[in-house]
Order: structure tokens, then C-alpha cells, then sequence
């Protein structure tokens, strides 16, 4: 409560300063010329004038403010080391119970240090200190409380950049004898050609106070399977090989031998993502004899900027006699044996385009077909009436690793291909535009060959539901079987054309294994602040997948169909470091964050990163656990002003002299009988002074 002095004048104020000085002098003329009660004159005049200011007394009724102090809890990643959390968790309610027992402060607590699981690197304590008290006036900050392992990383240069004048604290978790070992990327690839050999070069630092040890083991592994080990001694700095095995990603997991009574075993593995680009793509192509689709099979591969083409047409069998002179003929002769014999292995895909048996290539060199396809090559049939007659390429030994046997009858009708049960589930024939129309909205074809489905998979369907295309895969490599020639229709925009340029391109890529296109695949990719697991299957279901987080905690994910064979499940992301998702069958990693995360470069707890700025503001940093981890909680002291606020065995914190107004009183002094009687006593006083 505050008491004071106001005034409201009846007058404008030269009014009331005119009055004030015509008051003056007369008081002052009274005096000298010795008038009869002159003091009494004044103190009349006085009075009036003083009526006319309008003086009141005031009082104020006030409330004080509580100070605000702000707890910042560092929930990051490494404070879930050891016993960091619970020790946390028990200061924290220490803290709040001894704040609870002093009158005048308001605490706010804040978990941060958390950040986006994808894009945060390193633990932001001070940006959530200053949110927390954005919406609070500088006067009426008390304090400020980090709980922290002191491994911060957006830590002010100077105390006035904080933005308020009171003391910083810091209450460090985990113990002085901690030890950790981290594995460190110094360099690494982040593109590479599929099948060569790149360099990555790691660092492995042993932290605290460790005793002299020998090597320790590293395992690399690739897309979760071990593919070399190798030995380093802490301190030091090794290249380590490793191969591009595939497009796509390859995840490469490098992990050092667990130190004895180490912290945490989270950094002593570390993750490189190299995109494996593939040199251009190498095609031969082998039409049997001009015919009106062989220029779209050569389009379609040359519009490829990523296919290097190699296109023969068989124009002239070599058994044919009509008596040209040869050096009259244009012709080249056919490179059998330097394409199907020396070189085979250096394409990515043979594509016979009608081709048929005239004595061209040996059946030898057949026989080294079918072992290319098995030892990872592919091959595509694109099939017409030659297919069906007795110079069939199934006649050949390639027969075995063809999924097709013809039987010989040719459909010469109008059909429109249609999309199999298994082709809407399948990456290749998924999604065709027009595939959704009943019937398709694409146009006829006129010529199916049937055949006999032995292995693989049809994914289109002709006449009577009869099997148009196929495919099937063979050892390491991949066979397609196309039993129609009529998709230059499609091409040539007959009836309005059809999806040519996707099926085909399409079918190419999955025979050239492009990851994407797998039929039975289980990817796994971070997006934003959460992990999305796919899993692609031509099934008609999928179970559950499990999840390992990178701590080692596991979570059951249940995926639902999002398209026809594409399964899908999304989980937040709450950590740094290696997800890894598996079916029982196969399994997919991601890395989530940076690869060297600042979270893990150094996980010992520290007081030294906050004590310059704690000591500026007159705070202090100190440990709330002893070796035995017994909880060490400073007493809780207010102090008005101080130089200092900590010492042995307490912390400090400022009261603010700050209050909210809640009402005023006002009581005018010459209002009513009070001001009457006031007037009145001094006027009477004057005329009996007078009448003496």
C-alpha cells in the first residue's frame, strides 16, 4: 500500500498560476505595509489558491510480482546415457520442491535439446531458455536453470547477449571417471560407379581416462551384411576400401570393438550413404529382320540418355546365294563370336527382336547366352510369328532359362491387352495410363503367340486371358518374354496409342535390376522428422515389420496398403543414428541426421563448457551426483542484490521489486464539509483578528 499526494486544479493552470502569484504579492504588500493580521490574509489567500489546485491523497493498492525463473531441461540424446535421466528427473523435483517452499518466484520449465530427428545436429539449450522467457520483462527475471550434461552447443560468447541481468546456474549429470570410444568419418564418397572401389576414411578416439590398449576391430558391412574386417589403434586414422556393389543407395555400416565400461556404444558406429551411379547402360540389340516395330524397340533406347545402344539388323543369312559379288553388298558381317562369345558379359541386356534361327549364331554361343543370364545378365524376347515356328529361339539350349514354351498356334485377332491380377501388383505394369478403363483405354493389338508359363510371373494377358508377357528370373539374372510384336501400335498412335514408352522402359530398367522397380523389396527412408518403411510385394499381404531404433529399442510397425503391392508404414524418428527394419525375410537401414552428429562427438559430461558464462552472470556450474550417484542438490537462496549468487553449497536467485497496480484511492482534501469548513475558519479568523 503507497500513499501520495495528487492534485486536479479547477482552473487551467495560468489561471491558477496567475491566482497563485496575485496571492503572493498581496501576502508580500500586506507585510510591508504592516496591515492588521497580515499572516492571516496570506494563509486565507493561501488556502484559496490551494482549494483551486484541487489537492486529494492518494493510496494505492498494490501486488507484488513474483520473479520468474526458467528450467531448462536438456532432453537430448545423450542425456539418455547411464543414468543421466533418472538423475535428471531427480533434480528436477529437488529444485521444484525447494522453489515451492519460498514465497515469490514462478518457475517454468522447458524440455529441450531434442531438436528434428532429421535435421538438428548437437543439443540447443540457450534458444529454449530465451523462448521461455520472451513473453517476460527483464526486471522480473530471477534466474535461469540448465540441467544439462553440459554438452551444449548454441552456448552465448558473452552474459549480455543472454538478454536479462541475473545469475545463470548449471546442474551437470553423469560422473567425472566416464570413458567412451567414437568412431569418426573423416572423408567419404557420396556418389560412386556401380562396381568400382572407393576410399573411406575413418578416425577412432577413445575419450576420458582410458588405459593404453591394443587394436580394436572395425566390421563394415554393406546393406547390413559383413563384407570385411579390419584393425585399428585408437589415435589413429584408417582408409578403409569398399565396393559399389549396386545402384541406388549403399548403406555401409563401420563399427568399432566396445571399450571396456564405455558410456554408450551409439558412437562406435557410423554410416556412409554412397549413391551408386551406373556407367551408361550397355544394350545389344538383335532383330531378326526388318519389320514395322523394330524402329520403336531402337527409339525407345536411344531417347535414353543413361543406354549406350548396340543395334544389329540380320538382313542377309549368310547360307543365302543370289550371286551379288561381295564387294558389291553394303552388308558388314555379323560379330558373332567378339558379342556372344569375348564381350557378352559387358552388356547390361540382349534384346532379341523377332529374332529366329538361320544359321547366324551357332547354338554354342546359345548355350553362353543362357550362362550370362545366370550369372546375372538379362535377356528379352520381344517375340512374333517367328517364335511359334520350328527355328524358335526356344528350340536353342537357351530353352532352360526361358519362362515361355510356345505351342506353336498364332492368334491372328483384335485384343487389347489387359493388366493381370499379378501385373497391378508388380513395379513394371502398376499405374499404366489407361489401365484403369474397362476395357483399357489403349489400343488393339492383332497377333498373340500362345505359350505355356513354366516359371515367372505374367503380368499381361491377350486373347483368353492367355499369357502376353512374362517374367521370370534365372540364378542371378532376369529373362522377359513380350509374345507379340504389336506393340508399335501403341507407338504409332493407332486408335490413340498406348503407354509404350513407361511398359517398356520399365520393363528394361527391371531387367537391368534397377532397385525401384524390385517386385518383392523392403526400402526404408527418413522424411522429416519421421522414418517410412515400404514394402513392396506382388502378395496379396504382408505381415508386421520390425523396427530397431538406434539406441537398440525395437517397435512392431503394421503397414497398410497405399497402392495395389506397395505396403506402407511411418513412425517418428526421436533419435540421431542407424534404423534398421525387417520382415523376417529381408531388412533395409537408414541413417538418420548428419553423418559425424555434434550430439555424439564428444558424450562425456562437462562443467568447463558452462562455467565462463555461468561465472559472468554470477551463477556457477556444478555436479548433482557424487561417484556413487547419490543426488548432490544445492539449497535454493533469495537474495535482493547480490555481486555474487552461488557458493559452497547453495544457488542464488534475485527477488524483483516489481507489483501490478490492482486499485487507487483518492480523498481530496478541500471537497465537501472538510474544504468548507477549511475556508470558512481561516475567513472567520481573519474578520475576529480585525474586529480586535
Amino acid at each position: 500500500m503507497i500513499w501520495s499526494l495528487s492534485f486536479d486544479p479547477l482552473l487551467p493552470i495560468w489561471a491558477l498560476s496567475a491566482a497563485a502569484v496575485l496571492a503572493v504579492a498581496l501576502a508580500v504588500l500586506s507585510a510591508v505595509m504592516r496591515l492588521p493580521a497580515w499572516p492571516l490574509r496570506g494563509l486565507a489567500m493561501a488556502l484559496l489558491v490551494a482549494a483551486l489546485a484541487g489537492p486529494a491523497v492518494e493510496r494505492e493498492d498494490r501486488e507484488p510480482l513474483a520473479s520468474v525463473v526458467s528450467v531448462i531441461v536438456d532432453d537430448s540424446q545423450s542425456q539418455r546415457l547411464g543414468d543421466r535421466a533418472e538423475t535428471t528427473e531427480a533434480a528436477l523435483a529437488t529444485l521444484q520442491e525447494r522453489f515451492a517452499a519460498l514465497p515469490g518466484y514462478e518457475v517454468r520449465v522447458t524440455r529441450a535439446g531434442r531438436g528434428d530427428g532429421r535435421t538438428a545436429d548437437g543439443t540447443a539449450l540457450f534458444s529454449a531458455l530465451a523462448d521461455s522467457l520472451s513473453d517476460v520483462p527483464p526486471e522480473r527475471i530471477g534466474g535461469a536453470v540448465l540441467i544439462t550434461d553440459g554438452q551444449v552447443h548454441d552456448i552465448p560468447e558473452k552474459a549480455e547477449d543472454l538478454g536479462f541481468d541475473a545469475p545463470l546456474h548449471g546442474l551437470v549429470t553423469g560422473r567425472e571417471d566416464e570413458v567412451d570410444r567414437r568412431l569418426a568419418i573423416a572423408r567419404a564418397p557420396k556418389f560412386a560407379l556401380v562396381g568400382s572401389q572407393q576410399v573411406v576414411t575413418l578416425q577412432l578416439q577413445d575419450h576420458g581416462r582410458t588405459e593404453a590398449g591394443g587394436d580394436a576391430r572395425i566390421l563394415v558391412r554393406r546393406d547390413g551384411e559383413i563384407v570385411s574386417e579390419h584393425r585399428a589403434r585408437p589415435g589413429a586414422t584408417l582408409d578403409i576400401p569398399v565396393e559399389i556393389a549396386h545402384g541406388g543407395d549403399n548403406i555401409f555400416e563401420f563399427s568399432a570393438d566396445t571399450l571396456p565400461g564405455e558410456l554408450t556404444e551409439l558412437n562406435n558406429r557410423v554410416v556412409v550413404t554412397v549413391e551408386g551411379i551406373r556407367e551408361n547402360l550397355r544394350v545389344l540389340l538383335v532383330s531378326g529382320s526388318p519389320h514395322a516395330g523394330e524402329r520403336t524397340w531402337r527409339n525407345l533406347l536411344k531417347s535414353d540418355a543413361s543406354v549406350d545402344l548396340v543395334h544389329f539388323t540380320i538382313l542377309r543369312p549368310p547360307n543365302k546365294q543370289d550371286g551379288t559379288p561381295i564387294n558389291e553388298l553394303s552388308l558388314i558381317a555379323f560379330p558373332t563370336r567378339e558379342l556372344f562369345s569375348t564381350k557378352i558379359d559387358e552388356f547390361d541386356l540382349i534384346i532379341f527382336d523377332r529374332y529366329v534361327r538361320r544359321g547366324v549364331l551357332p547354338l554354342l554361343y546359345f548355350d553362353n547366352i543362357a550362362r550370362y543370364v545366370r550369372d546375372g545378365g538379362a535377356v528379352l524376347v520381344a517375340s512374333g510369328p517367328d517364335y511359334a515356328d520350328g527355328g524358335s529361339l526356344y528350340r536353342t539350349p537357351l530353352s532352360p532359362v526361358l519362362p515361355a514354351e510356345p505351342t506353336g498356334m498364332i492368334y491372328e485377332e483384335p485384343f487389347r491387352a489387359a493388366i493381370s491380377d499379378t501385373g497391378e501388383r508388380h513395379p513394371v505394369t502398376r499405374g499404366l495410363p489407361g489401365a484403369t478403363a474397362t476395357p483399357p483405354d489403349w489400343s488393339r493389338w492383332f497377333r498373340l503367340v500362345e505359350a505355356n508359363v513354366a516359371a515367372g510371373d505374367t503380368l499381361m494377358n491377350g486373347v483368353d486371358d492367355k499369357p502376353l508377357l512374362v517374367l521370370s528370373r534365372e540364378g542371378e539374372g532376369r529373362v522377359a518374354v513380350l509374345l507379340s510384336d504389336h506393340v508399335w501400335l501403341w507407338a504409332r498412335g493407332y486408335e490413340g496409342g498406348g503407354p509404350h514408352v513407361p511398359l517398356l522402359r520399365r520393363l528394361a530398367h527391371w531387367l537391368m535390376q534397377e532397385p525401384d522397380l524390385e517386385e518383392e523389396a523392403l526400402r526404408l527412408s527418413a522424411r522429416g522428422a519421421e522414418v517410412v518403411a515400404e514394402r513392396q510385394t506382388i502378395s496379396e499381404a504382408v505381415g508386421d515389420l520390425t523396427l530397431t531404433l538406434p539406441g537398440g529399442e525395437t517397435r512392431t510397425l503394421t503397414p497398410t496398403e497405399v497402392s495395389p503391392g506397395l505396403w506402407r508404414a511411418n513412425t517418428p524418428a526421436p533419435d540421431l543414428g542407424l534404423y534398421t527394419v525387417d520382415d523376417g525375410t529381408r531388412k533395409a537401414l537408414v541413417h538418420v541426421g548428419p553423418p559425424n552428429p555434434r550430439e555424439f562427438t564428444d558424450v562425456l559430461s562437462t562443467t568447463a563448457t558452462l562455467a565462463g558464462l555461468a561465472s559472468e552472470t554470477g551463477g556457477s556450474v556444478r555436479r548433482v551426483a557424487d561417484a556413487g550417484g547419490e543426488l548432490l542438490m544445492p539449497r535454493v537462496v533469495p537474495l535482493r542484490r547480490a555481486s555474487a549468487f552461488a557458493g559452497d553449497g547453495w544457488i542464488g536467485f534475485r527477488t524483483t521489486d516489481a507489483s501490478v497496480l490492482k486499485g487507487v484511492d483518492r480523498y481530496p482534501l478541500f471537497q465537501g464539509l472538510l474544504g468548507l469548513a477549511l475556508l470558512l475558519g481561516a475567513v472567520s479568523l481573519l474578520w475576529y483578528r480585525e474586529g480586535r
